[in-house]
């Protein structure tokens, strides 16, 4: 279709969803994992939810 902004690739470099979704999931994964057994998942989620916030915050 001309003028579609869909390219047949993405631009090399560029972070896809999914790309970013291989790559954020196992992280957050085993950190949930280590502080569910360490009985420190409210102190994880106070802390993600703050780093959450302030990168919404500084990228506005």
């Amino acid at each position: 279709m001309p003028g579609s902004p869909y390219l047949k690739e993405p631009p090399p470099g560029l972070i896809t969803w999914p790309k970013l979704l291989l790559l954020v999931t196992p992280a957050l994964l085993t950190f949930s994992a280590v502080a569910l057994w360490q009985n420190l998942l409210k102190e994880w989620l106070a802390l993600l939810t703050i780093v959450l916030l302030l990168t919404f915050l500084l990228r506005r």
